[in-house]
């Protein structure tokens, strides 16, 4: 005995049975769907429930999807912790020194880092991180991650996968993402164009891969500046205005906390100057300004900007200046000048020697190079150059490498991508 099931469609009442027959009055042309359905399910009612099925649930997937997106539409991440919590002086039960610890150790995390090679997984690297949001955005230096294949992250005793959101290379800050997480304790921001030499301040991390370390110092001194060079590929790492401390720094460190008397954060461990590589009371960190400013356009999905002169350089010395005959003895020799830059616009050549920029004299390349780094994209500057024993000053409009940035990120995942592939050619030929 065939079983009937009704349905209404459209206002017409159409009847299904077991023999897959139905009536719905006239007949009418089928349409697109109808007939791809009667080619899937060849007349099959259980195929056909199964099809129907499948539709409603994927039509209820992408409804899903659609009111998610739209939810999400313009959200916008808050860096930093939305309310203050002030620090009052220390009682007879907590020094000054537990209360910031108390109210910062939270915020800060520890990394590491997997790198693999030849298929095999293994870890290459430490460091640290401060919580920028409480839904995981986390600060810390490009070295820390770079080359990472795996991310893990403690986070206040419970560990999280991370994803690397982005980099600036350059300026060796890097954000990563949380996954699943939540309700973390973002750290609260000072303002690091206030710190005073003399302050006293905290560095919070993981040295040696020692979590949750802490060591006190004071502010040495402000608006040190540094230019590292890659032994693998030549490039650099500017660092303006660091804040030199006197707090323990060792490896390990990179990437974490330095904060102020209030718990707030004022930069992020980058360097140490030491013989030795490890602690010798000479720390520096990247001013919070500076390093959340390139955090926020990294989370925006923007590519971080500097400012650009637009020339090559080498260095003048004693040596090749009496060779050459030239009028000075140091500054930074314009070796070459780009096309449409803001050196050029500004009237400067090749065989200049550059001695000045604003108000910091220029002996070397790397003080060329930070003297620019200093100002942003747009800025006008003064410079002072030695052109045939006269000298010559010039207002410069600073141009952006936005674009070399985007080329050598581009660059670097076709190098990546390529390694990839030789080594997956590799292992199908010879099975390792």
């Amino acid at each position: 005995m065939e079983e009937n099931k009704s349905a209404f469609a459209g206002g017409t009442k159409v009847t299904f049975n077991t023999g897959g027959t139905y009536s719905s009055g006239p007949k009418k042309k089928p349409n697109i769907v109808e007939k791809a359905t009667q080619k899937v399910t060849k007349g099959d009612p259980n195929k056909k429930m199964f099809l129907y099925g499948f539709l409603g649930a994927l039509l209820a997937c992408i409804i899903v999807l659609l009111v998610f997106s739209l939810a999400n539409c313009g959200k916008k991440v808050t860096l930093g912790a939305t309310d203050s919590v002030t620090i009052e002086n220390a009682d007879e039960s907590e020094n000054l020194a537990e209360a910031v610890a108390n109210k910062c150790l939270p915020s800060v995390v520890a990394i590491n880092v997997y790198t693999t090679t030849r298929g095999t997984e293994s870890l290459t690297s430490l460091g640290s991180g401060v919580i920028l949001s409480g839904d995981g955005y986390v600060i810390t230096n490009q070295h820390v991650i770079d080359g990472a294949s795996k991310i893990k992250v403690t986070a206040n005793g419970q560990e999280y996968e991370g994803d690397k959101v982005g980099e600036d290379s350059s300026s060796d800050i890097a954000v990563i993402k949380l996954k699943n997480a939540n309700d973390l304790q973002a750290i609260e921001l000072a303002d690091s164009d206030q710190v005073k030499v003399g302050a006293w301040v905290m560095s919070i991390g993981s040295p040696f891969g020692l979590e949750q370390s802490v060591a006190t110092g004071i502010v040495s001194a402000t608006s040190r500046s540094q230019v590292v060079s890659s032994q693998t590929d030549g490039s650099n790492k500017v660092y303006p205005n660091l804040i030199q401390t006197d707090a323990a720094i060792n490896p390990g460190n990179s990437g974490g906390a330095l904060v102020d008397k209030n718990g707030r954060l004022l930069g992020i461990n980058a360097l140490i100057e030491s013989d030795s590589g490890n602690y010798s009371g000479v720390g520096f960190a990247i001013p919070v300004n500076y390093a959340v400013g390139l955090a926020k356009d990294i989370i925006d999905g923007k590519t971080p900007s500097h400012a650009q002169l637009g020339i090559s350089m080498q260095n003048v010395t004693a040596s090749n200046s009496k060779q050459y005959g030239w009028a000075v003895s140091e500054g930074a020799y314009v070796s070459g000048v780009t096309s449409g830059g803001a050196a050029e616009k500004a009237g400067i050549k090749v065989g200049d020697i550059i001695t000045k920029i604003e108000n910091d004299k220029i002996s070397t390349t790397s003080d060329a190079l930070l003297a620019v780094r200093k100002h942003n994209p747009g800025d006008t500057i003064s410079i002072t150059f030695n052109r045939a024993g006269e000298d010559m000053t010039v207002q410069a409009t600073l141009g952006s490498d936005e674009g070399q940035t985007q080329q050598k990120q581009q660059q670097q995942q076709n190098n990546n991508q390529n390694y990839n592939d030789m080594y997956d050619l590799w292992k199908y030929f010879f099975g390792f």
